[in-house]
């Protein structure tokens, strides 16, 4: 290794450890601990056992086809279609949000100080405040003319939580595709509108190709974010309602019921999903970063080596 590498090495050295104690140590203890199943348990004997009994993947077949397959499929379907609605909405609401914040208001500070607002507050506070909006006297009801219990079983919890976390964490992406707009040279748009191009020809043709690449690390960030949400409906709607359940609160349920062994595969699985959808979202946008750096690794040690020099062909004048 040269000394460049080494130095390199030397200098990531502090980041390796600590990912290797804040990421790697949790992942292989849970890893572990979905191949075990704690508490008393009954040997083939009729004697009780007490304490971890190595299960094998027994945990992980109990997901998906045991008697809790359905409570899992159930949360698998909740996580995914809060994370499909709600990031949807929040790119719409969010780059709307940057379009007005971006133009020269003369209470521009104000209106951006309220629109980030909402991401501001902490998740837990922002569940108790819609749930006081959502309760059986509250301002939705008031609202809308209707009785509806929004915080119980059925299609109006799965919407209260969709719109509570839209008013979250919309203003996250517009915060992001703000610092995208301020980086485009007015210029541009001048020439545009020289040759004509209105203001629905300018978003799509300048503004959304231009903003495109922060727009999509936004959306990765909400997606990963979203395919771990807990606290949201835990707060607003309660633990164990079917109708919000998600991974993150199956995945405390067992936990807290001291079933270690289905917690911690319960959290595996929704490692596997959150990384899968990772990679095919970076697939997506074509920045294979590890395939490029091994692609020119590989060239690299592959490079042939320089022909020899032949010696110069004496010329045959003709007599």
């Amino acid at each position: 290794m040269s000394e460049a590498g080494r130095l390199a090495a030397l200098l990531l050295s502090p980041t390796f450890v600590v990912l290797a104690l804040a990421v790697g140590y949790p992942l292989v203890s849970a890893l572990r601990e979905s191949l075990y199943q704690s508490g008393q348990t009954v040997d083939a004997d009729g004697f009780v056992v007490q304490g971890d009994q190595f299960t094998g993947l027994d945990n992980y077949t109990g997901i998906f086809g045991g008697p809790a397959a359905a409570r899992f499929w159930n949360a698998f379907g909740n996580t995914t279609l809060f994370t499909g609605v709600t990031v949807s909405l929040e790119v719409v609401i969010g780059v709307a949000m940057a379009l007005v914040m971006h133009q020269a208001l003369r209470w521009r500070g104000v209106v951006r100080a309220s629109i980030l607002v909402p991401w501001a507050i902490p998740t837990a506070v922002s569940a108790i405040l819609w749930r006081w909006i959502f309760q059986a006297d509250g301002v939705a009801n008031a609202i809308i003319g209707h009785q509806v219990l929004w915080t119980t079983e059925g299609w109006q919890a799965k919407f209260a939580v969709i719109i509570a976390d839209t008013w979250k964490t919309a203003p996250f992406i517009g915060l992001l595709v703000l610092a995208g707009l301020q980086v485009i040279p007015r210029e541009v748009y001048e020439a545009a509108r020289v040759d004509g191009a209105g203001a629905v020809r300018q978003f799509r043709s300048i503004t959304l190709p231009l903003i495109r690449p922060i727009l999509a690390v936004a959306v990765l960030f909400r997606v990963l974010d979203s395919l771990r949400m807990f606290d949201l409906p835990f707060v607003l709607v309660g633990n164990r309602k079917e109708s919000v359940e998600t991974l993150t609160m199956l995945a405390w349920d067992e936990a807290s019921n001291l079933r270690f062994g289905p917690a911690a595969a319960y959290a595996t699985v929704l490692f596997l999903y959150v990384a899968a959808v990772a990679l095919v979202f970076v697939k997506l946008l074509g920045a294979d970063v590890i395939g490029e750096a091994r692609d020119r690794t590989r060239r690299g040690r592959r490079r042939p080596a320089p022909a020899p020099a032949h010696e110069p062909v004496p010329e045959v004048v003709p007599v």
